[in-house]
């Protein structure tokens, strides 16, 4: 049978919260989870977090909207609706290109704003659906919570008394 318990710490001050951070790094206990109100400058470093890679996922959602641009311009141009504007010939993608630079920007914007949104949501579980994850609902109002699963119950849980911890709560994993 697991002894592993599932502890939280509720913080009234996201600065308090920091110190229990620190102290929790500091002493090799692993921190689960970390729930704000609102973002906390420095809490991602403090956590030991890798850098987001949302941006080469915007990148390459930009890519793909380019490519659809050019797709969509080339197929408009020499296939669906031919037309000599400006005396340019219709079989040259290249040389009408300039004119559709506009859309295509704007289908680059439109297809990565998009496809961030929906990844963000998905790689966080906040699509309809999902399970409810927030183990406390005053975290979303003004309360900071650390969440830690540990075997040594007495050492978290005098981590979270020495840094100002305001309620602790004990789950079984």
């Amino acid at each position: 049978m697991s002894t592993t318990k599932i502890i939280y710490g509720l913080y009234a001050d996201d600065d308090d919260m920091m110190k229990g951070v620190h102290s929790f790094r500091e002493k090799g206990i692993e921190i689960s989870e970390v729930y704000t109100p609102f973002p906390v400058h420095g809490l991602d470093k403090a956590l030991g977090l890798r850098k987001t890679r949302i941006s080469d996922a915007a990148f390459c959602y930009a890519v793909y909207g380019v490519t659809i641009g050019i797709l969509l311009s080339w197929y408009t141009m020499n296939h669906d609706w031919p037309q000599n504007i400006g005396g340019k010939p219709a079989f040259s993608w290249a040389e009408n290109m300039p004119a559709f630079v506009v859309p295509m920007f704007e289908l680059m914007v439109f297809s990565a704003a998009h496809m961030m949104s929906l990844t963000f949501f998905v790689r966080n579980k906040m699509y309809p659906m999902a399970p409810a994850q927030n183990p406390d609902p005053r975290t979303t109002d003004d309360k900071f919570l650390i969440e830690i699963k540990s075997d040594n119950l007495e050492a978290v849980k005098q981590v979270f008394i020495e840094t100002g911890v305001e309620e602790i709560t004990v789950k079984d994993a």
